[in-house]
């Protein structure tokens, strides 16, 4: 579970600070000189007004035309320093970016099966986009605006007391209306953007999954029911949005009516203040610019907070994965696994995936070092689970997996990864050449070790009637490579790795006639000396099993070889292997 985070707006910005921003400091320190200039640059605009009225009324002609080069050096001097704030806030929100996203893939691809699976690779993904978005916008906006802003908020408030100070205090009068509503406003806006953000990654696994299931879609006719679906999560997020839109839009009018009835108040002031002559028409218009100029940041900095709000339900999200502890994770002091025989012994393992029923319940037995064993059962029975433990994909709540007399849990994962070579059903080839996908059972591997690894895979063949030979590419998910091929692909990692155990789940169940014959051939040559532990629905590719274990509801129901189990009177696998037979 993830450790649940504080929702409060500063322990966030100290984390981010602290772990992300820091580095970057000599940045920031530079950013930050580049808006005190242009702060003061914009500071001195009711400065000029007010000298250019006191002029026009002293009728100083001489000075007064030195004034629009001024204007000039001014205005220049704050486009440069806009210019070069931009540059340096993007160089390192990019770089902050880069690597808040490459710290999240890391971890989640350290993690275990179990918590990947907790949630939908679609939605995974959409946290390195949608809520990246918001983090990104709200810390670009936090050094373009926010800063930039309050600095000259702060210097056209200098210059607002130092033109008047009495008018200032009767100006500040307003705040204390317009602060709490935009506060109540923002603490909305958190809850309904974390709401927002967990449902389009609803939405993100809904159509991913969908799409990806196209195929049976149509052939069921199941385009209505898809579009119903969609449409519901489509809706949610609609109405979500609508309330985000809903509170920032209260932000807008607030504002408004504080800053008119602030500039309202200064205009009865001071007007009275003129009748009595305790001021001057230079003073009025100096003062009336400056606090006209005051209103657009304070504007700016309460919609502001609407963007943060949706970035700090974003970054409490992002944290509150970082700090999921793996399940899976090497002891302190750890050895490194030493294999001799090869043995796997599973000790009265139990496993369960979520709060759901167990998926092992005791189970034990021993795949025989050099020897194939075949795990047989119902779906279900928890044989792939098993298979999983091996190799610490996951591991188990109570029992334990041992290799050689070494339990797993105290070698080193590295090691113990090293020692195994899986060939699943589900073929994994990444978008990348057929050679690249091969050397991952060995990197650094030679092209001669690749092909000969293509050569026991029967594979070698197929490769170079392609036009790219090894060159080639497979596409997404191996896309362009057909089931044997794949599969063949996966075999020559296999075989490449020359691991002494080998876990192979139902590799040839997906595969035409001619196909598995092929795949077969090549995992009859794979197993020969290797510890094999094999599972397959279809029981003539097991029936030359050195032993078979038979499993039932998560546990050990028989085992033993295929000619003394069929012959077992009410056996499980000899139910199986009749039912089968008569097919």
């Amino acid at each position: 579970m993830a450790r649940a985070l504080p929702s409060d707006t500063i322990p966030l910005l100290r984390r981010l600070w602290r772990e992300w921003v820091r580095p970057h400091r000599l940045q920031i320190v530079l950013v930050l000189v580049l808006i005190a200039i242009g702060a003061a640059a914009n500071a001195l605009y009711p400065l000029l007004v007010k000298g250019a009225f006191d002029l026009l009324e002293k009728k100083d002609f001489d000075t007064l035309k030195w004034a629009p080069l001024i204007v000039i050096a001014v205005t220049a001097t704050k486009g440069l320093a806009l210019w070069g704030q931009n540059i340096l806030t993007n160089r390192f929100v990019t770089r902050v970016e880069a690597d808040m996203q490459a710290a999240l893939y890391g971890h989640l691809i350290d993690a275990d099966l179990a918590r990947l699976s907790r949630e939908s690779p679609a939605s995974l993904t959409q946290r390195f986009t949608t809520d990246f978005a918001f983090i990104k916008e709200a810390l670009t906006r936090l050094f373009t605006v926010f800063f930039r802003d309050v600095a000259m908020l702060i210097a056209l408030v200098g210059v607002l007391l130092y033109i008047d100070w009495q008018s200032t205090l009767v100006a500040g009068l307003v705040a204390p209306f317009v602060i709490p509503p935009i506060a109540r406003v923002g603490k909305k806006l958190r809850r309904v953007a974390t709401a927002t953000q967990e449902q389009v990654g609803a939405m993100a696994a809904n159509v991913s999954e969908s799409l990806a299931g196209a195929r049976v879609a149509k052939t069921y006719q199941l385009e209505g029911y898809l579009k119903g679906r969609a449409t519901q999560t489509f809706d949610a997020i609609r109405d979500l949005k609508m309330k985000a839109a809903n509170a920032r839009a209260r932000m807008d009018p607030v504002l408004e009516i504080g800053a008119g009835l602030a500039i309202a108040l200064v205009i009865i002031f001071v007007g009275w203040r003129l009748q009595n002559g305790t001021t001057t028409l230079g003073d009025f218009a100096a003062y009336s610019g400056a606090l006209i100029m005051a209103a657009q940041p304070v504007r700016t900095l309460g919609n502001l907070n609407a963007i943060v709000q949706e970035a700090l339900a974003a970054l409490a999200r992002y944290f509150a994965i970082l700090d999921e502890a793996p399940a899976v994770r090497e002891k302190p002091g750890a050895r490194p696994l030493l294999v001799s025989k090869g043995s796997v012994a599973f000790k009265d393992v139990r496993f369960s995936y979520g709060e759901g029923a167990e998926a092992l319940s005791g189970a034990s037995f021993t795949a025989e070092g050099g020897k194939t064993t075949a795990l047989v059962g119902r779906s279900g029975s928890g044989k792939s689970t098993l298979l999983s433990l091996a190799p610490r994909l996951i591991d188990v709540a109570s029992g334990s997996v041992a290799i050689d007399g070494q339990d797993v849990r105290d070698v080193t994962l590295t090691s113990l990864r090293d020692q195994v070579a899986v060939v699943s059903q589900d073929i994994v080839l990444y978008d990348d050449t057929i050679r690249a996908n091969i050397a991952f059972g060995k990197p650094g591997a030679t092209d001669a070790e690749i092909e000969a690894a293509a050569k026991a895979a029967a594979a070698h063949d197929f490769i170079m009637a392609l036009p790219e030979g090894y060159g080639s590419a497979v596409g997404d998910r191996g896309g362009r490579l057909s089931g044997g091929e794949r599969q063949r692909v996966a075999l020559a990692r296999a075989f490449l790795k020359n691991a002494p155990i080998l876990l192979l789940d139902e590799a040839t169940s997906a595969l035409d006639a001619e196909s598995e014959a092929q795949v077969q051939q090549a995992l009859a040559k794979l197993m020969r000396g290797r510890t094999a532990i094999v599972i397959a629905h279809r029981l003539s590719t097991v029936r030359d099993a050195d032993r078979i274990v038979v499993l039932d509801q998560g546990r050990v129901a028989e085992e033993g070889a295929h000619a003394a189990l069929v012959k077992r009177k009410g056996g499980i696998y000899a139910g199986l292997y009749k039912r089968q037979f008569e097919e």
